[in-house]
């Protein structure tokens, strides 16, 4: 990695085996593509619930020549929101996605896949209309930004979070994007 890997804590102390876990699997990373030109981990807190125990967030940004992949791990989104409270298990699903994403970006830039048109199935999670963007929660748990003029049926201003959509993905210049964003049909079911 020609940059040095920042690892960030938010909302907790710093810990030397947390962070040799996050070494490790960035050390993994670098493995799987050499190109790997800088890496931000974050791990943050967000909230002490004694009872029901901290729900952890962590974010991993990886920049690669041309590009920026971003993965968020947020449990707030996932439907098991309390079953694992570990913040190891935050950061294995994180880095499981940052691998996903960066295997599936290397097989692009090698020519390894082509890109093509077949739409994915998701929801949307955010819509920001002062912004005219909003994102979708994809079946991999990670946010996929989308722009006003992605919308292909309706208006941006019906969209609703947790609604059901299809979308095409494609490689955007700060990674991956929802270049074509539809509301699922009733009759398709969602």
């Amino acid at each position: 990695m020609d940059g040095p890997l920042e690892i960030r804590f938010h909302n907790l102390d710093t810990s030397d085996a947390m962070e040799a876990a996050i070494r490790e699997r960035v050390d993994k990373l670098e493995r799987l593509y050499p190109r790997l030109t800088r890496c931000l981990v974050s791990v943050e807190a967000p909230h002490n619930q004694h009872r029901k125990g901290n729900q952890w967030e962590v974010h991993i940004d990886l920049w690669v020549p041309g590009g920026h992949l971003a993965v968020t791990h947020e449990p707030h989104r996932s439907r098991e929101k309390y079953a694992n409270p570990d913040v190891y298990t935050a950061m294995r699903d994180a880095f499981d996605v940052a691998e996903r994403q960066l295997l599936d970006y290397k097989r692009q830039m090698n020519g390894d896949v082509k890109l093509h048109n077949d739409f994915f199935h998701g929801q949307v999670s955010a819509v920001h209309l002062d912004r005219d963007h909003g994102f979708i929660l994809t079946n991999t748990g990670t946010q996929l930004y989308f722009h006003r003029n992605s919308v292909m049926e309706g208006n941006m201003e019906d969209l609703t979070p947790g609604q059901a959509v299809h979308y095409v993905e494609t490689a955007g210049d700060t990674g991956p994007t929802a270049a074509k964003v539809w509301p699922v049909a009733e009759h398709h079911g969602s």
